[in-house]
């Protein structure tokens, strides 16, 4: 279930915030993500345009293992579990993000995350990444430094 869309507008009708503020709202959740945390705060509002936010119920699955990915989602409030097959993995928590190799590449989701609680996460289109790439190529290195980063990070992590 949709609950606003931080870039789309109905004709005749008003948001129920502004949109300047969903959108504010979700750059900053975009800039927690660790590859988007170089990016400047106008490169974070204009990835922000077309975010939306979206709500799961308890038990719904958010993602599932092996279907084609094309949206990252940043959790805001809630709780998410993360499987493998029927192994659970772990636990994502309002801040955290999942989806960031299927926004890069659209390739099939790697597990399945299931709402624990009432969830509410922004999504981020892999289209939306891309055109804001096409019209500023700059980024494209600014997001490679963040992922290297994580990928250090996570090696760290496996290595104590």
């Amino acid at each position: 279930m949709i609950l606003r869309g931080a870039g789309t507008r109905t004709p005749g009708r008003r948001p129920e915030q502004p949109i300047r503020r969903t959108r504010r709202q979700s750059a900053l959740a975009l800039a927690q993500v660790p590859f988007f945390s170089t990016l400047s705060k106008k490169q974070l509002e204009r990835l922000a345009e077309d975010t939306d936010v979206v709500s799961f119920a308890p038990g719904q699955p958010v993602v599932q293992e092996g279907m084609l990915g094309e949206t990252m989602f940043v959790v805001l409030s809630g709780e998410a579990k993360v499987l493998k097959g029927k192994r659970r993995l772990g636990s994502i928590r309002p801040g955290e993000a999942f989806g960031e190799i299927a926004v890069l590449d659209g390739s099939p989701r790697s597990a399945t995350v299931i709402a624990e609680t009432p969830l509410t996460a922004i999504r981020l289109f892999r289209r939306t990444l891309k055109r804001l790439l096409e019209a500023e190529p700059q980024i494209a290195l600014k997001i490679l430094d963040g992922i290297v980063r994580r990928i250090r990070d996570l090696t760290s992590a496996l290595e104590a």
